[in-house]
């Protein structure tokens, strides 16, 4: 049982169809505080889970669907169709279309070529704005194609997933009114902290990207009540206390997400 002293707090990004013994990860983070996660999809298979798993856990689980940049080596375009018209399908029924993006790291080229993550980052993205609804970014050394498409399409909401990219493509992400998320890695990363540093706390929301496997001595394989690492971790660095740190980045991220959160 949720104690009533504890800090609420919201996941804004977990891979729970990844995570090996997920009934007792989320009773763990619900204990905690964890009032809402949201459940990013990455594939078609992976999009089917996530649809299952907040079917199951209504009040907790909030999903996500979308195509990762990673998956489009293994897809031919018929299976791309398919998997954007399954989204399009589910579009009533999700919080936002994510995780999608870029990703320009060699290995990821040279199975999916640049031109083909932007066209289906393009056609992505234009399903958000015809359904109105909040993106969830990965753009790993893709920072400023990631966002200029973004923009260029129209999207009221977007939200940079892990952001570690240049301040100058982090500047106008701010201007433009979206926010980035921060995982544990803001306990050491350098480039993650930087950006969490520049970033206004109201632009700010807390995930964990569960289960990546997160820490340098230590090496831990993250859940979702891993929240309070990012919690702790953004206060610290943006000297705020974690109540207000809390409040703050709850309140965005009901807001972003439209959740109601009403019936818990």
């Amino acid at each position: 049982m949720k104690q009533e002293n504890l800090l609420e707090v919201i996941d804004t990004h977990a891979h729970l169809d990844e995570l090996e013994k997920l009934e007792p990860a989320l009773k763990k983070a619900k204990e905690a505080g964890v009032i809402a996660i949201v459940a990013v999809g990455s594939s078609h298979q992976s999009n089917q889970k996530v649809m299952e798993i907040s079917l199951k856990y209504p009040t907790l689980v909030y999903p996500a669907l979308g195509l990762h940049p990673w998956e489009l080596g293994n897809l031919d375009s018929r299976r791309i169709d398919a998997t954007l018209i399954s989204i399009e399908e589910r579009a009533a029924h999700i919080v936002a279309i994510g995780e999608i993006g870029l990703d320009y790291d060699k290995r990821v080229v040279k199975v999916a070529s640049k031109e083909l993550q932007k066209e289906t980052l393009r056609r992505l993205l234009t399903l958000a704005k015809e359904y109105r609804k909040p993106v969830i970014l990965h753009s790993r050394y893709a920072w400023k194609d990631s966002f200029d498409l973004v923009k260029e399409t129209g999207i009221e909401k977007a939200v940079f997933h892990w952001f570690t990219g240049f301040s100058s493509v982090l500047k106008d992400i701010i201007e433009a009114g979206y926010f980035i998320s921060a995982t544990p890695a803001a306990e050491y990363h350098q480039e993650h902290r930087r950006a969490i540093k520049e970033t206004p706390p109201e632009k700010l929301l807390l995930e964990t990207d569960c289960p990546v496997t997160y820490g340098r001595e230590t090496k831990y394989r993250s859940e979702p009540a891993d929240i309070f690492r990012s919690l702790k971790a953004v206060a610290a660095l943006k000297g705020i206390n974690e109540s207000a740190m809390a409040q703050q980045t709850t309140y965005d991220a009901t807001q972003f997400f439209h959740f109601d959160l009403q019936a818990k």
